[in-house]
């Protein structure tokens, strides 16, 4: 049977028109699954009988197992979720001021094979499927609602490179942001990629409201090439034009990310790199306090070094924050918990 949160909006409307039932009734089962979180098909008491046996003879509701969940001293929770594969996942939920965001995974490992990340330790199985991805944010949503808290930001930055599952990820970002799914608007998804140019075009075109995310992590082809091999395909020059091309075509604020890594990307020239590549740029750049994975060697950025480097980019007019650090007493690397339950 097929997972009922593989499907759109307009497939289930469509599945119901097929079978000869009014497509409005399409709404009505999105409401039951994504407002009112409900987990059997019989509990959609506005249904009639007839199209609920229906319903279980050709969907489940298929849901994530939590296999385990840390959470920090500041409120950042890190979910271990398993497929029905037995393969395993992994979500964030971090607390900032302006609310409640999820960091979701696209893949189950990683191929980009980032020198620092942890994702990478464990190479990519498959693709998620939407369902897959959406189920993450779901079961995010159904934690905070003992708590009636409401998840209010989608992040897709965790295990996986977004742009490699690219079908996926973005029917997933519909279902999350349709009024009758989990109902998060397109302003407040983002999806990260570390730079694949093909995913940048094709997302260009289509003139979406996300916000598109760049894994940068340096500012020149050599460092970044040793850090993040994607680069020695598509380095920064070839980079910077396709955004530049997206931000024509879309007229939307651009984010990179940027972790801070002490004595590797953190000095003073590397933020005057950065300046220059910027400039001009509708966009701002997050500096992000790195995270220690025991099997890589890199540490974070002192204190010192992280607000230098910001107040060098605000000195050459570059939009800049600095992320306050999260979970770094638990698994929060990106691949960790996945890789150490694992191991």
């Amino acid at each position: 049977m097929k997972p009922i949160y593989d499907l759109s909006l307009s497939d289930l409307e469509n599945y119901l028109s097929e079978n000869g039932i009014k497509p409005f009734h399409g709404k009505q089962i999105f409401r039951w699954l994504y407002h009112k979180r409900i987990d059997n098909f019989e509990m959609m008491s506005d249904l009639s009988k007839k199209l609920i046996e229906q319903l279980k003879n050709d969907f489940e509701i298929r849901a994530l197992k939590i296999r385990d969940m840390q959470i920090s001293k500041d409120g950042t929770r890190k979910y271990l979720f398993e497929l029905t594969d037995g393969a395993l996942v992994e979500s964030v939920l971090m607390i900032f001021e302006y609310g409640y965001s999820a960091c979701l995974s696209s893949q189950v490992g990683c191929n980009m094979g980032c020198s620092f990340c942890a994702s990478g330790l464990l190479k990519k199985q498959r693709d998620l499927s939407a369902g897959e991805i959406v189920s993450q944010a779901l079961m995010i949503q159904k934690d905070l609602d003992r708590e009636e808290k409401r998840l209010g930001n989608i992040v897709v930055m965790g295990t996986g490179e977004p742009f490699d599952n690219y079908d996926n990820v973005m029917k997933a970002m519909n279902i999350i942001n349709d009024p009758y799914g989990l109902e998060i608007g397109a302003r407040h998804i983002s999806i990260s990629t570390c730079g694949l140019i093909p995913g940048i075009n094709r997302f260009a075109k289509e003139n979406l409201q996300y916000n598109l995310a760049i894994s940068l992590h340096a500012p020149n082809d050599e460092l970044r090439s040793s850090l993040m091999p994607v680069n020695k395909a598509y380095p920064l020059k070839e980079l910077m034009e396709a955004l530049k091309n997206y931000s024509e075509l879309n007229n939307r604020r651009l984010t990179f990310e940027y972790l801070l890594l002490r004595d590797v990307n953190d000095q003073p020239e590397h933020a005057d790199q950065i300046a220059r590549l910027l400039k001009g740029m509708n966009a701002y750049i997050n500096l992000i306090p790195y995270n220690p994975v025991s099997e890589k060697d890199f540490k974070t950025s002192s204190d010192e070094n992280a607000l230098r480097f910001y107040d060098l980019l605000k000195k050459r007019n570059i939009a800049v924050t600095l992320r306050q650090k999260k979970g770094d007493d638990i698994d929060a690397a990106c691949g960790q918990l996945r890789a150490n339950h694992i191991q």
